[in-house]
């Protein structure tokens, strides 16, 4: 009997430890994986193309994260005289967070995203949007110019003092929690945007 019992909790305690080694390694799996770049200083201009969710902040010093396992997907992350490139054409999205002390432009292409993380606090910013790349961005800045072309879509807060938009289409744009002292809008004209956008001005 006493053979049985000890027979018994020995097996207990083998299937706890077994079950506590699958949830850690399970865990360990899950876990974020990320890649910070340190050898990336004085970023001025930001440029992406693809499949591309970029996080943008302010802060003293410049610093690139890169999450997705970047080293084993399609990707390219590169500065260079003060800009920062970066692509990938992946099916999963690379998502990158950019830390910057000058930033002062930024270019999307394709499917791209652009999101700030806080109030970017800035005296001249720049933001070219083009095919069908996003923009969801919290302002604080003295002087703005903003290009919405393309299929592309931005929404804007916070405010401006001077700021100069320029746009495709009206409805892509969302300036609702959003305010400028001054402002200067311009519609895109061209042979592939219909009079119709025209008309609803």
């Amino acid at each position: 009997m006493k053979t049985t019992i000890l027979t018994i909790f020995a097996i207990a305690s083998l299937a706890v430890v077994n079950s506590n080694s699958a949830y850690a390694n399970s865990n360990k799996n899950d876990k974020e994986v990320s890649t910070v770049l340190n050898n990336v200083s004085n970023i001025n201009k930001i440029e992406i193309h693809g499949n591309v969710e970029l996080y943008i902040s302010d802060g003293s010093a410049d610093q690139v994260k890169v999450y997705n396992k970047y080293y084993k997907e399609n990707a390219l992350v590169q500065s260079r005289d003060g800009v920062l490139r970066i692509s990938s054409y992946s099916n999963q999205k690379l998502v990158v967070w950019v830390t910057a002390n000058d930033l002062r432009a930024i270019s999307a292409y394709d499917n791209a995203e652009v999101k700030s993380f806080g109030n970017l606090s800035k005296i001249e910013f720049e933001v070219n949007l083009h095919n069908n790349a996003t923009a969801n961005l919290n302002l604080d800045a003295y002087h703005a110019n903003i290009t919405v072309n393309d299929n592309a879509k931005a929404t804007l807060s916070g405010t401006v003092n001077d700021y100069n938009l320029k746009y495709a289409s009206p409805v892509n744009v969302n300036t609702k929690d959003f305010a400028a002292e001054n402002s200067t809008t311009t519609l895109i004209s061209g042979p592939e945007y219909k009079s119709s956008e025209l008309a609803r001005l």
